[in-house]
């Protein structure tokens, strides 16, 4: 099964983001590739070789000739190796929400044919491919796993934005529900990344692996942020110590903020979901989850008290947020907690507007409903906030702009110490 299928398979790419698209590509340069997505317009918006988050130039377009896009699920039943790359997001009360997962395995099953195989990049909790997704493709389909189709799970570790690690120079892990299958999967995994494949010993092993990889993150930056905390209560600069900190050797170079987008601030959840299942209480997880979830608030009170010492009125002050992407020289908006902030510094009264070279004006009005504004050096902002590190912000001069009396914060320590009032 191993040799046949890597001679002649055909391959599915299910979620056309940040993840499925370069997945797609990538394959598409060797392989008979499918990328499918159910989004009409961005299907169309491929086929123009166009990638709007940035993560695909035109020229990879024209190298990955066997690649086709489709939003008819009839195109489907061609393909013998599926990979489904959907968002696994959170509800709002932070439940694992697999409705993007469930449709897309039912969407698959439909089309599952004896010795397929099918890959799971989403991230999910330990347990969650077998568990969850297995059954679904078996009932759909009307076949039996590890019998008639086979499964994988293999983490995507993009890096949205870094154009230095991109797919093929990040190690992969893969894994198989038999060997087999595992051995398949892998080589076609190892035959597009070149940083090389890590073949775990199952798919839970690969899920757990994935999860803890942003856990471990997470935590991470949690504990910075409570030293800058800290550090604000006893008038230290964090930066200055942390430098300090970094001439040890084996110090982690860590740095406060906000903790956003679809995976540090998201995956944390699925494992201690996971957890609680099974039930264990996870303390220092949900600890850390917490303390970044109310960065944006401890933000915003720093911000009003420096404001209120330099006799700015609060009331419908005029504030400006550099940034509303969650990280720095990228389009990705999805949760964001720069959006968090503003809503803060508004619950004081204050009048926030944002702007962002990056961020698409139609897709933050729809997901958030407000308007990013252009920058504007007329304005007599209150308080000038850099929020996101773009590097279209580090030729600005925030000390031109605004009010003659304003604040200038400054959460990514992006900007000379000598020109703000306070550094994260």
């Amino acid at each position: 099964m191993n040799q046949q299928l890597l001679i002649d398979k055909k391959i599915c790419v299910l979620g056309l983001g940040y993840v499925g698209l370069p997945l797609a590509i990538e394959f598409g340069k060797k392989y008979e590739t499918l990328g499918f997505d159910i989004n009409i317009k961005r299907i169309q918006e491929l086929k123009n070789q166009d990638d709007h988050t940035g993560e695909v130039e035109i020229e990879d377009f024209k190298l990955s000739q066997h690649l086709q896009f489709s939003h008819d699920s009839n195109t489907l039943k061609e393909s013998n190796i599926y990979i489904i790359t959907v968002p696994t997001p959170v509800d709002q009360h932070n439940t694992p929400d697999l409705t993007p997962l469930r449709k897309a395995s039912e969407l698959v099953g439909r089309y599952l044919k004896k010795n397929d195989i099918v890959i799971y990049e989403s991230t999910v909790y330990p347990g969650c491919t077998e568990e969850v997704c297995v059954p679904i493709l078996e009932k759909t389909s009307q076949l039996i796993y590890n019998k008639d189709f086979f499964c994988g799970y293999s983490p995507e570790r993009v890096n949205p934005g870094d154009k230095e690690r991109k797919l093929t120079k990040i190690k992969k892990i893969t894994s198989g529900s038999n060997s087999a299958s595992s051995a398949t999967i892998n080589a076609l995994y190892s035959s597009i990344i070149t940083a090389g494949t890590y073949s775990a010993s199952s798919i839970a092993v690969a899920e757990a692996a994935k999860v803890i990889e942003n856990a471990q993150r997470d935590l991470n930056i949690a504990f910075i942020n409570e030293l800058s905390l800290i550090f604000d209560k006893l008038d230290l600069d964090t930066t200055e110590v942390l430098e300090a900190a970094s001439t040890k050797w084996n110090f982690m170079p860590f740095r406060p903020g906000l903790v956003g987008g679809h995976c540090i601030g998201v995956d944390p959840y699925y494992l201690t979901h996971r957890a609680l299942e099974v039930g264990y209480h996870p303390e220092i997880i949900l600890s850390g989850r917490r303390l970044n979830d109310n960065m944006a608030k401890n933000i915003a009170d720093q911000i009003i008290k420096k404001m209120i010492k330099k006799n700015i009125s609060i009331k419908n002050a005029p504030i400006l947020i550099l940034g509303a992407t969650f990280k720095e020289n990228c389009p990705d908006i999805r949760n964001s907690k720069v959006f968090d902030l503003a809503k803060e510094l508004e619950d004081y009264g204050c009048k926030v507007s944002m702007t962002d070279p990056y961020a698409s004006s139609k897709e933050v009005e729809e997901e958030y409903g407000r308007n990013l504004v252009p920058l504007n050096n007329n304005v007599e902002y209150s308080a000038i906030i850099l929020a996101v590190a773009h590097h279209q912000f580090k030729d600005i001069n925030p000390l031109s702009m605004g009010a003659p009396t304003k604040v200038i914060y400054d959460i990514k320590s992006f900007w000379p110490k000598e020109w703000v009032d306070k550094r994260l």
